[in-house]
Protein backbone atom coordinates (compact mmCIF):
# COMPACT_ATOMS: atom_id res chain seq x y z
CA UNK A 1 0.00 0.00 0.00
CA UNK A 2 1.43 3.36 -0.88
CA UNK A 3 1.75 5.68 1.70
CA UNK A 4 3.11 9.50 1.31
CA UNK A 5 3.24 11.70 4.40
CA UNK A 6 3.17 15.51 3.00
CA UNK A 7 4.04 17.99 5.77
CA UNK A 8 3.51 21.75 4.52
CA UNK A 9 5.27 24.33 6.78
CA UNK A 10 4.59 27.84 7.34
CA UNK A 11 6.15 30.15 4.91
CA UNK A 12 7.94 32.44 7.18
CA UNK A 13 11.57 31.87 7.34
CA UNK A 14 11.30 31.06 11.45
CA UNK A 15 9.41 28.40 10.89
CA UNK A 16 11.21 25.18 10.26
CA UNK A 17 10.99 21.38 9.74
CA UNK A 18 12.46 20.92 12.79
CA UNK A 19 10.16 23.23 15.21
CA UNK A 20 7.30 21.76 13.92
CA UNK A 21 8.47 18.28 14.96
CA UNK A 22 8.99 19.27 17.97
CA UNK A 23 5.70 20.88 18.63
CA UNK A 24 4.21 17.57 17.49
CA UNK A 25 1.34 17.39 19.72
CA UNK A 26 -0.18 20.66 17.83
CA UNK A 27 -0.69 18.89 14.50
CA UNK A 28 -3.83 17.78 13.42
CA UNK A 29 -3.73 14.86 11.47
CA UNK A 30 -5.85 14.50 8.70
CA UNK A 31 -6.35 11.05 6.47
CA UNK A 32 -6.80 10.94 2.75
CA UNK A 33 -8.09 8.02 0.67
CA UNK A 34 -7.87 7.73 -3.16
CA UNK A 35 -6.46 6.46 -6.06
CA UNK A 36 -2.92 6.79 -7.29
CA UNK A 37 -3.10 3.76 -9.46
CA UNK A 38 -6.19 1.80 -11.02
CA UNK A 39 -8.92 3.41 -13.77
CA UNK A 40 -9.72 6.49 -11.28
CA UNK A 41 -6.26 7.68 -10.63
CA UNK A 42 -6.30 10.23 -13.60
CA UNK A 43 -9.66 11.36 -12.37
CA UNK A 44 -7.71 12.17 -8.59
CA UNK A 45 -4.40 13.16 -9.58
CA UNK A 46 -6.44 16.51 -11.16
CA UNK A 47 -9.64 16.56 -8.95
CA UNK A 48 -8.89 14.89 -5.45
CA UNK A 49 -4.88 15.17 -4.53
CA UNK A 50 -3.85 18.80 -5.79
CA UNK A 51 -6.42 20.82 -3.65
CA UNK A 52 -5.77 18.64 -0.53
CA UNK A 53 -2.28 19.70 -1.18
CA UNK A 54 -3.55 23.56 -1.93
CA UNK A 55 -5.67 23.47 1.30
CA UNK A 56 -2.93 21.92 3.51
CA UNK A 57 -0.33 24.07 2.26
CA UNK A 58 -2.25 27.66 2.57
CA UNK A 59 -3.64 26.46 5.82
CA UNK A 60 -0.43 26.05 7.18
CA UNK A 61 1.68 29.19 5.74
CA UNK A 62 -1.05 30.98 7.46
CA UNK A 63 -0.07 29.56 10.71
CA UNK A 64 -2.51 26.24 11.03
CA UNK A 65 -5.78 26.30 12.47
CA UNK A 66 -7.15 28.02 15.04
CA UNK A 67 -8.67 25.21 17.48
CA UNK A 68 -9.73 27.03 20.84
CA UNK A 69 -7.30 29.65 20.93
CA UNK A 70 -4.22 27.41 19.75
CA UNK A 71 -3.27 27.26 16.25
CA UNK A 72 -2.16 23.81 15.29
CA UNK A 73 -0.66 22.76 11.81
CA UNK A 74 -1.78 19.89 9.39
CA UNK A 75 -0.02 17.05 8.21
CA UNK A 76 -1.61 14.91 5.85
CA UNK A 77 -1.37 11.23 5.35
CA UNK A 78 -2.13 9.43 2.35
CA UNK A 79 -2.87 5.95 1.04
CA UNK A 80 -3.80 4.62 -2.24
CA UNK A 81 -6.96 2.36 -2.69
CA UNK A 82 -5.79 1.34 -6.06
CA UNK A 83 -9.20 2.24 -7.73
CA UNK A 84 -10.93 -0.74 -5.29
CA UNK A 85 -13.08 -0.15 -2.59
CA UNK A 86 -11.76 -3.23 -0.17
CA UNK A 87 -8.10 -1.31 -0.27
CA UNK A 88 -10.15 1.98 0.68
CA UNK A 89 -11.72 0.11 3.54
CA UNK A 90 -8.46 -1.43 4.62
CA UNK A 91 -6.81 2.10 4.04
CA UNK A 92 -9.78 3.85 5.92
CA UNK A 93 -9.21 1.50 9.16
CA UNK A 94 -5.87 1.50 9.43
CA UNK A 95 -5.60 5.89 9.35
CA UNK A 96 -8.08 5.46 12.33
CA UNK A 97 -6.42 2.79 14.32
CA UNK A 98 -2.97 2.86 13.36
CA UNK A 99 -2.53 6.48 12.47
CA UNK A 100 -5.01 7.70 15.00
CA UNK A 101 -6.07 10.68 12.31
CA UNK A 102 -8.41 13.66 13.87
CA UNK A 103 -10.27 13.66 10.44
CA UNK A 104 -10.43 12.01 6.91
CA UNK A 105 -11.25 13.60 4.09
CA UNK A 106 -14.02 11.81 1.89
CA UNK A 107 -13.20 9.39 -0.47
CA UNK A 108 -13.21 10.12 -4.87
CA UNK A 109 -16.02 8.97 -6.76
CA UNK A 110 -19.70 8.13 -5.94
CA UNK A 111 -19.54 3.84 -5.73
CA UNK A 112 -16.26 4.84 -2.98
CA UNK A 113 -18.41 7.53 -0.85
CA UNK A 114 -21.31 4.90 -0.46
CA UNK A 115 -19.34 1.84 0.10
CA UNK A 116 -16.73 3.73 3.15
CA UNK A 117 -20.30 5.40 4.65
CA UNK A 118 -20.12 2.45 7.24
CA UNK A 119 -16.57 2.45 8.43
CA UNK A 120 -16.66 6.72 8.34
CA UNK A 121 -19.35 6.53 10.59
CA UNK A 122 -17.94 3.67 12.76
CA UNK A 123 -15.13 5.51 13.74
CA UNK A 124 -17.59 9.44 13.86
CA UNK A 125 -15.35 11.03 10.91
CA UNK A 126 -17.39 13.58 9.34
CA UNK A 127 -17.69 12.57 5.69
CA UNK A 128 -18.01 15.77 3.01
CA UNK A 129 -19.28 13.48 0.14
CA UNK A 130 -17.72 16.02 -2.62
CA UNK A 131 -17.56 13.63 -5.71
CA UNK A 132 -20.62 11.94 -5.00
CA UNK A 133 -23.60 12.08 -6.91
CA UNK A 134 -27.00 9.93 -5.91
CA UNK A 135 -30.94 10.11 -5.62
CA UNK A 136 -29.71 8.08 -2.67
CA UNK A 137 -28.45 10.97 -0.31
CA UNK A 138 -31.34 11.64 2.19
CA UNK A 139 -32.18 7.48 2.87
CA UNK A 140 -27.88 7.70 3.14
CA UNK A 141 -28.06 10.68 5.53
CA UNK A 142 -30.52 9.51 7.76
CA UNK A 143 -28.48 6.43 7.97
CA UNK A 144 -25.24 8.05 8.56
CA UNK A 145 -25.33 11.44 10.83
CA UNK A 146 -21.85 12.06 9.59
CA UNK A 147 -22.43 12.33 6.24
CA UNK A 148 -22.72 14.83 3.89
CA UNK A 149 -23.48 16.00 0.06
CA UNK A 150 -22.10 18.61 -1.91
CA UNK A 151 -22.40 18.11 -5.38
CA UNK A 152 -25.91 17.70 -5.98
CA UNK A 153 -28.13 14.21 -7.03
CA UNK A 154 -29.10 12.63 -9.80
CA UNK A 155 -32.50 14.11 -10.34
CA UNK A 156 -30.67 17.45 -10.64
CA UNK A 157 -27.86 16.46 -13.36
CA UNK A 158 -30.27 14.30 -15.59
CA UNK A 159 -33.27 16.67 -15.33
CA UNK A 160 -30.58 19.84 -16.66
CA UNK A 161 -29.34 17.84 -18.86
CA UNK A 162 -33.27 16.72 -20.61
CA UNK A 163 -33.69 20.40 -20.09
CA UNK A 164 -31.22 21.40 -22.50
CA UNK A 165 -32.21 18.75 -25.05
CA UNK A 166 -35.91 19.64 -24.88
CA UNK A 167 -35.00 23.46 -25.57
CA UNK A 168 -32.31 22.49 -28.51
CA UNK A 169 -35.61 20.52 -29.85
CA UNK A 170 -38.02 23.21 -29.63
CA UNK A 171 -35.17 26.03 -31.29
CA UNK A 172 -35.54 23.49 -34.40
CA UNK A 173 -31.86 22.40 -33.78
CA UNK A 174 -32.39 18.80 -32.95
CA UNK A 175 -34.82 16.00 -33.26
CA UNK A 176 -36.27 13.51 -30.75
CA UNK A 177 -33.14 10.59 -31.11
CA UNK A 178 -30.93 10.04 -28.69
CA UNK A 179 -28.36 7.84 -27.81
CA UNK A 180 -27.49 7.05 -24.62
CA UNK A 181 -24.33 4.90 -22.99
CA UNK A 182 -23.16 4.71 -19.36
CA UNK A 183 -20.31 3.39 -17.37
CA UNK A 184 -21.81 0.23 -15.51
CA UNK A 185 -20.47 1.25 -11.75
CA UNK A 186 -22.91 3.51 -9.41
CA UNK A 187 -22.65 6.54 -11.07
CA UNK A 188 -23.12 5.54 -14.35
CA UNK A 189 -25.88 3.02 -13.42
CA UNK A 190 -27.83 6.00 -11.57
CA UNK A 191 -27.38 8.08 -13.79
CA UNK A 192 -29.09 6.41 -17.04
CA UNK A 193 -31.77 4.63 -14.85
CA UNK A 194 -32.93 7.79 -13.90
CA UNK A 195 -32.23 9.66 -17.37
CA UNK A 196 -34.83 6.88 -19.53
CA UNK A 197 -37.99 7.81 -17.86
CA UNK A 198 -37.49 11.89 -17.98
CA UNK A 199 -36.67 10.95 -21.61
CA UNK A 200 -39.23 8.88 -22.22
CA UNK A 201 -41.55 11.89 -20.77
CA UNK A 202 -40.19 14.81 -22.80
CA UNK A 203 -40.82 12.70 -25.61
CA UNK A 204 -37.15 11.63 -26.74
CA UNK A 205 -36.91 8.19 -28.23
CA UNK A 206 -34.05 6.45 -26.94
CA UNK A 207 -32.34 4.78 -30.52
CA UNK A 208 -29.33 3.56 -28.39
CA UNK A 209 -28.70 2.30 -24.93
CA UNK A 210 -25.46 0.08 -23.94
CA UNK A 211 -23.16 0.15 -20.80
CA UNK A 212 -19.50 -0.84 -20.60
CA UNK A 213 -17.43 -1.83 -17.74
CA UNK A 214 -15.22 0.78 -16.00
CA UNK A 215 -11.73 0.74 -18.01
CA UNK A 216 -12.75 -0.76 -20.62
CA UNK A 217 -9.90 0.04 -23.22
CA UNK A 218 -11.43 0.31 -26.41
CA UNK A 219 -14.61 2.55 -26.87
CA UNK A 220 -15.12 2.19 -30.78
CA UNK A 221 -17.64 -0.14 -30.87
CA UNK A 222 -19.86 1.62 -28.83
CA UNK A 223 -19.25 4.96 -30.15
CA UNK A 224 -19.86 2.42 -33.90
CA UNK A 225 -23.21 1.67 -32.41
CA UNK A 226 -24.32 5.10 -31.41
CA UNK A 227 -23.37 6.23 -35.16
CA UNK A 228 -25.40 3.33 -36.68
CA UNK A 229 -28.41 4.23 -34.78
CA UNK A 230 -28.31 7.82 -36.37
CA UNK A 231 -28.97 9.60 -33.31
CA UNK A 232 -29.57 13.37 -32.91
CA UNK A 233 -27.94 13.80 -29.57
CA UNK A 234 -25.91 11.86 -27.16
CA UNK A 235 -25.33 11.43 -23.96
CA UNK A 236 -22.69 9.65 -21.89
CA UNK A 237 -22.80 8.92 -18.32
CA UNK A 238 -19.03 8.49 -18.40
CA UNK A 239 -16.12 8.41 -16.09
CA UNK A 240 -12.46 9.86 -16.86
CA UNK A 241 -11.13 7.21 -18.57
CA UNK A 242 -14.24 6.40 -20.78
CA UNK A 243 -15.01 10.52 -21.30
CA UNK A 244 -11.62 11.01 -23.34
CA UNK A 245 -12.30 7.41 -25.27
CA UNK A 246 -15.50 8.26 -26.16
CA UNK A 247 -14.79 11.54 -27.18
CA UNK A 248 -11.39 10.58 -29.02
CA UNK A 249 -13.54 7.71 -31.45
CA UNK A 250 -16.64 10.57 -31.51
CA UNK A 251 -13.91 12.35 -33.58
CA UNK A 252 -12.43 9.68 -35.40
CA UNK A 253 -15.70 7.75 -36.37
CA UNK A 254 -17.24 11.69 -36.89
CA UNK A 255 -20.06 10.90 -35.02
CA UNK A 256 -21.95 14.32 -36.12
CA UNK A 257 -24.38 15.80 -33.62
CA UNK A 258 -25.63 19.23 -32.10
CA UNK A 259 -26.07 18.05 -28.74
CA UNK A 260 -22.70 15.83 -27.50
CA UNK A 261 -22.92 15.17 -23.95
CA UNK A 262 -20.34 13.06 -21.67
CA UNK A 263 -19.76 13.77 -17.77
CA UNK A 264 -16.94 13.53 -15.25
CA UNK A 265 -13.75 14.76 -16.95
CA UNK A 266 -15.15 16.73 -19.41
CA UNK A 267 -14.27 19.69 -17.79
CA UNK A 268 -10.66 18.88 -17.51
CA UNK A 269 -7.85 21.01 -18.76
CA UNK A 270 -6.29 17.70 -20.26
CA UNK A 271 -9.82 17.32 -22.57
CA UNK A 272 -9.14 20.59 -23.74
CA UNK A 273 -5.20 19.55 -23.91
CA UNK A 274 -6.33 16.92 -26.07
CA UNK A 275 -8.78 17.29 -28.41
CA UNK A 276 -8.28 21.29 -29.04
CA UNK A 277 -10.72 23.39 -30.38
CA UNK A 278 -12.97 20.57 -31.33
CA UNK A 279 -14.26 20.61 -27.60
CA UNK A 280 -16.25 23.68 -28.79
CA UNK A 281 -20.00 23.55 -27.99
CA UNK A 282 -19.25 19.97 -26.08
CA UNK A 283 -21.30 19.41 -22.94
CA UNK A 284 -20.86 17.99 -19.41
CA UNK A 285 -20.84 17.71 -16.13
CA UNK A 286 -20.91 20.15 -13.42
CA UNK A 287 -18.79 23.65 -14.06
CA UNK A 288 -18.30 26.85 -12.68
CA UNK A 289 -18.83 30.96 -12.57
CA UNK A 290 -15.94 31.49 -14.80
CA UNK A 291 -16.80 35.12 -14.08
CA UNK A 292 -16.42 34.99 -10.52
CA UNK A 293 -13.38 37.10 -8.70
CA UNK A 294 -12.92 34.53 -5.94
CA UNK A 295 -13.16 31.42 -8.28
CA UNK A 296 -10.52 32.97 -10.94
CA UNK A 297 -8.34 34.01 -7.61
CA UNK A 298 -8.55 30.34 -6.76
CA UNK A 299 -7.69 28.78 -10.08
CA UNK A 300 -4.39 31.09 -9.81
CA UNK A 301 -3.81 30.05 -6.52
CA UNK A 302 -3.97 26.69 -7.20
CA UNK A 303 -1.96 26.64 -10.33
CA UNK A 304 1.09 28.32 -8.19
CA UNK A 305 1.15 26.18 -5.66
CA UNK A 306 0.44 22.77 -7.01
CA UNK A 307 1.31 23.44 -10.53
CA UNK A 308 -1.14 21.99 -12.10
CA UNK A 309 -4.40 23.93 -13.21
CA UNK A 310 -7.63 23.05 -11.75
CA UNK A 311 -10.56 21.40 -13.65
CA UNK A 312 -13.69 23.51 -14.42
CA UNK A 313 -16.19 22.24 -11.86
CA UNK A 314 -15.11 19.16 -8.88
CA UNK A 315 -11.58 21.01 -8.52
CA UNK A 316 -13.30 24.31 -6.81
CA UNK A 317 -15.94 21.68 -4.81
CA UNK A 318 -13.21 19.81 -3.65
CA UNK A 319 -11.66 22.91 -2.06
CA UNK A 320 -14.91 24.07 -0.90
CA UNK A 321 -15.43 20.87 1.18
CA UNK A 322 -11.87 21.15 2.96
CA UNK A 323 -12.70 25.25 3.71
CA UNK A 324 -15.90 23.78 5.07
CA UNK A 325 -14.29 21.16 7.61
CA UNK A 326 -11.28 24.09 8.50
CA UNK A 327 -13.73 26.57 9.31
CA UNK A 328 -15.97 23.90 10.99
CA UNK A 329 -12.93 22.73 13.09
CA UNK A 330 -11.97 26.81 13.75
CA UNK A 331 -15.78 27.26 14.61
CA UNK A 332 -15.74 24.57 16.90
CA UNK A 333 -13.07 25.30 18.65
CA UNK A 334 -12.29 21.63 18.75
CA UNK A 335 -10.93 18.42 17.56
CA UNK A 336 -13.74 16.62 19.09
CA UNK A 337 -15.17 14.83 15.94
CA UNK A 338 -18.80 15.05 16.98
CA UNK A 339 -18.34 18.78 18.19
CA UNK A 340 -17.25 19.60 14.43
CA UNK A 341 -19.91 17.49 12.54
CA UNK A 342 -22.41 18.88 14.36
CA UNK A 343 -21.32 23.11 13.99
CA UNK A 344 -20.94 21.39 9.58
CA UNK A 345 -24.98 20.91 10.47
CA UNK A 346 -25.53 23.73 12.27
CA UNK A 347 -23.52 26.30 10.05
CA UNK A 348 -23.12 28.32 6.93
CA UNK A 349 -19.65 28.34 5.55
CA UNK A 350 -17.94 31.26 3.39
CA UNK A 351 -16.44 29.63 0.21
CA UNK A 352 -15.01 30.47 -3.17
CA UNK A 353 -18.86 29.23 -4.52
CA UNK A 354 -20.51 31.64 -2.15
CA UNK A 355 -22.18 30.63 1.13
CA UNK A 356 -22.65 27.01 1.38
CA UNK A 357 -24.62 25.58 4.26
CA UNK A 358 -26.52 22.24 4.34
CA UNK A 359 -30.79 21.14 4.53
CA UNK A 360 -30.52 17.39 6.20
CA UNK A 361 -26.69 17.31 5.68
CA UNK A 362 -27.26 18.28 1.88
CA UNK A 363 -25.77 21.74 0.06
CA UNK A 364 -28.45 22.85 -2.89
CA UNK A 365 -26.23 24.82 -4.12
CA UNK A 366 -24.20 23.18 -7.48
CA UNK A 367 -23.32 23.31 -11.10
CA UNK A 368 -25.07 20.38 -13.03
CA UNK A 369 -24.13 20.98 -16.57
CA UNK A 370 -21.36 22.83 -18.49
CA UNK A 371 -20.21 23.72 -21.93
CA UNK A 372 -16.97 24.36 -23.41
CA UNK A 373 -17.02 27.84 -25.30
CA UNK A 374 -14.41 29.95 -26.58
CA UNK A 375 -11.90 27.81 -24.44
CA UNK A 376 -13.88 28.10 -21.68
CA UNK A 377 -15.46 25.97 -19.50
CA UNK A 378 -18.91 27.43 -18.50
CA UNK A 379 -21.84 26.52 -15.86
CA UNK A 380 -24.68 26.66 -17.86
CA UNK A 381 -27.52 25.04 -15.45
CA UNK A 382 -27.22 24.89 -12.03
CA UNK A 383 -29.46 24.41 -8.50
CA UNK A 384 -28.93 28.28 -6.74
CA UNK A 385 -25.84 28.78 -8.58
CA UNK A 386 -25.44 32.60 -10.06
CA UNK A 387 -23.68 33.11 -13.30
CA UNK A 388 -24.88 30.75 -16.00
CA UNK A 389 -23.82 31.12 -19.45
CA UNK A 390 -26.22 30.58 -22.26
CA UNK A 391 -25.72 27.91 -24.30
CA UNK A 392 -24.01 27.48 -28.05
CA UNK A 393 -24.74 24.83 -30.63
CA UNK A 394 -22.42 22.45 -31.50
CA UNK A 395 -20.84 23.04 -35.11
CA UNK A 396 -19.09 19.37 -36.10
CA UNK A 397 -15.70 18.38 -34.93
CA UNK A 398 -13.79 21.41 -36.68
Amino acid sequence: MLKTVFKAVAIAASASLLAFSAQAADVIKIGQVAPKSGPLAGGAAVTQWPNVELWSKQVNAAGGLNVGGKKMMVEIIEYDDKTNPGEHIKAAQRLAEVDKVDFIIAPYGTGFNLAAAPIYAKYGYPQIGVSAISDKMPELTARYDNLFFTLGNTTSFTESVVEILSDMRAAGTIGNRVAMVNVADAFGIELAEAARPRMKEAGFEIVYDKSYPLGTPDLSPIIKGAKDSNPDAFVAWSYPPDTFGLTEQAIIQDLDVKMYYTAVATCFPAFKGKFGSKVEGVFGAGGVNQDSARIQEYFKAHQEITGKAADGWASANTYVSLEILGQAIEGAGTLDRKVVTQYIKDNTFDTIMGPISFEGQISNKFWTVGQWQDGKFRGVKSSQMDGAAPIVVKDGWN
